[in-house]
């Protein structure tokens, strides 16, 4: 069985530009697939529980739940209360990174140089912090509401000393990443090059986004049923939604 109808009943399709921003309600039982379209992409995300949004995506859990130091099919995320915010049920890329944050304004002057508004109006240079806030306020969220974040489409890996590397060139053009909901979520996203990229060229690659409804709810839970502790956070899910 898919997890999804057919193209032909996609919900809602969009592009967000490299540097662009974006917020939205995934609906519950809804599907929210993000391709890289061009390659090299990244997108920085935070979730909350749409109806009381002190509730919020909680990354340590969510690793040690699941024994995992990436993220990828099969995997949920967690949320602060032992709950399931959204789990990946199909992904072609493999690996996508909980570790590595989003920079501020003055990391991405550090790392690019300047790239002010007066002199380049709409391609100014834009960074993670600015462009999550400015969509949660959206939403009557601040700066303490900030959280870590999943980075999409990137592939960081941590040696035995605790060194990073992030692995350029890890997202092809076409990758996609299917998010499934069991329950109503806030998605805070931004397209920006990834923290540790070591580029010095400020060139963020755009995302499509496309809602579909699954075709069926249980088909999709199913799938993300690959530890016992998922069982749980899918029980502790289900009595929230009574």
């Amino acid at each position: 069985m898919t997890l999804f109808d057919s193209a032909a009943d996609t919900l809602h399709e969009e592009t967000v530009p490299g540097g662009g921003h974006r917020s939205f309600i995934l609906r519950r039982g809804q599907l929210l697939r993000m391709t890289d379209s061009e390659g090299g992409a990244n997108v920085s995300m935070m979730l909350f529980n749409a109806h009381e949004k002190s509730e919020r995506l909680n990354l340590p859990d969510t690793l040690k739940g699941q024994h995992t130091a990436r993220l990828t099919t099969g995997h949920c995320l967690y949320s602060d209360m032992g709950r399931v915010l959204a789990g990946i049920v199909a992904d072609t890329c493999g690996w996508h990174d909980p570790f590595g944050g989003v920079l501020n304004a003055a990391e991405v002057a550090e790392k690019y140089g300047q790239g002010r508004y007066q002199e380049r109006r709409n391609a100014f240079y834009r960074n993670g912090t600015d462009n999550l806030l400015v969509e949660m306020g959206k939403w009557d969220l601040n700066l303490e509401d900030l959280l870590m974040v999943v980075n999409f489409f990137s592939k960081v890996t941590v040696d035995a000393s605790g060194r990073f590397t992030f692995h350029a060139g890890h997202s092809r053009p076409g990758s996609y990443v299917d998010l499934f909901a069991p329950m109503d979520t806030l998605v805070v996203l931004t397209a920006l090059p990834h923290p540790l990229d070591p580029s010095a060229e400020y060139a963020p690659r755009p995302v499509q986004l496309a809602w579909r409804q699954a075709a069926s709810e249980q088909a999709a839970i199913d799938a993300l049923l690959t530890r016992p502790e998922n069982d749980r956070a899918f029980t502790n899910t289900r009595l929230f939604a009574l």
